[in-house]
């Protein structure tokens, strides 16, 4: 329709939700498809905040509240970033959203003007790419390699950094990857930016307590780059509220300031019974997560086990989140009864036809070389989707 306006042609539909929906629609056929698309934990919320949010409903706490977040609820975020990350913000820094990926647009669109350019390690979160082009910024890809553990290097940041670079974004643990940045790693990153003053970090760490490897280290509790730094988490995954839609920043007065404008004319404050549960979630002892962590790890280690005999098949070992991401090249170019696999998208496709598994493809993260295996469903599921995926792939010559 030409009434429509331009800025949808430079966005993309976001793939795990095209796969998705595309995966309920055969359920809704009455066939049977196995759900590997979505990163969404199988786990129930737990009872504490699911009780705190029963009672701010009984409270009648169902009336706006400050655009931000109400303040007991920022003051009890600001005390989780001590706790958990050693961030020193205050209550007016911190700006609580309709989830992580919200407050990562209110910080695109408080940051970017036309032509900035935004660092983005690839594989990337799917988001960020079509975020950056909204709020009329140029993404410059950095390639990280299987073989570095899908990690940037420092010497790599570096050769990106032009004149026009206004910030970099990042996760860790990463979607789709799970690989974590040690302590070094991200020592490293920080010595790089902080040559440059200017421009500033976007750290998601969405996945902060999904961590096989010990502690979650925060690039913005590194002193030389700090002030530059936004932290951006939520409660979708380590507390199982993806429903809820909770997420939140640490970031200077400035930005926070200016996130708060933004979302004050697009969505004003996330609902207020969920920032009540929220209250409860941040100030719970974190190793309440332990358990659901633990289940993934056991997950993650069961289907790399399986996935060692599907020929061709090469992954990293995932340090956190709930994704694998194997590469696939091994099957491009191969065909069935007249299907050509051309891509990694082709191949999701015919994954889900023939073997009726859902998966993403790679170029929805920046390597259409791969693809993204979500582990958030049950064991069982997970043995009987890797043994159908292994039987369709060997029909492929």
């Amino acid at each position: 329709m030409k009434t429509l306006s331009s800025r949808l042609a430079r966005l993309s539909e976001s793939q795990t939700i095209a796969m998705a929906r595309r995966s309920r629609e055969l359920k809704a056929q009455g066939i049977d498809v196995i759900n590997l698309s979505l990163g969404e934990p199988d786990f129930p919320t737990p009872t504490p905040i699911k009780e705190a949010a029963k009672k701010a409903i009984d409270e009648d706490f169902s009336h706006y509240t400050h655009v931000s977040g109400y303040l007991e609820l920022r003051q009890a975020i600001a005390h989780k970033f001590k706790r958990d990350n050693n961030l020193d913000f205050d209550a007016d820094q911190i700006v609580v959203s309709t989830g992580a990926k919200q407050s990562i647009a209110n910080v695109m669109l408080s940051l970017i003007n036309p032509g900035d350019e935004v660092l983005v390690p690839s594989p990337y979160w799917v988001s960020y790419l079509d975020m950056i082009k909204l709020a009329e910024g140029n993404p410059v890809i950095i390639q990280a390699e299987l073989e570095n553990d899908f990690k940037i290097t420092a010497s790599q940041l570096k050769n990106a950094i032009t004149p026009r670079t206004k910030l970099m974004i990042f996760s860790s643990p990463c979607n789709p990857t799970g690989s974590v940045y040690s302590q070094k790693e991200l020592e490293e990153i920080a010595a790089v930016f902080a040559a440059y003053p200017d421009i500033y970090i976007i750290s998601d760490e969405i996945y902060e307590h999904i961590n096989f490897v010990g502690k979650h280290h925060s690039i913005g509790a590194i002193e030389s780059v700090k002030h530059q730094v936004i932290t951006v988490n939520g409660l979708s995954k380590a507390f199982a509220m993806t429903g809820w839609r909770v997420g939140y920043i640490g970031a200077s007065k400035e930005i926070a300031k200016a996130c708060d404008k933004i979302q004050g004319q697009i969505t004003s404050a996330t609902c207020s019974i969920a920032q009540k549960a929220a209250f409860t979630a941040v100030l719970l002892d974190p190793t309440i997560t332990h358990s659901m962590r633990d289940t993934f790890k056991k997950r993650r280690d069961r289907v790399l086990e399986l996935m060692k005999d599907i020929p061709g098949m090469k992954a990293n070992v995932p340090d956190g989140a709930f994704y694998i991401f194997p590469e696939i090249s091994h099957y491009i170019g191969k065909s069935f009864e007249g299907t050509l696999i051309k891509n990694a998208a082709d191949l999701c496709f015919f994954l889900l036809d023939n073997a009726r598994v859902a998966v993403v493809p790679g170029a929805a993260f920046g390597n259409d070389n791969y693809i993204r295996i979500s582990y958030t469903a049950a064991e069982d599921l997970l043995v009987e989707a890797v043994k159908r995926m292994k039987e369709s792939l060997a029909l492929l010559k």
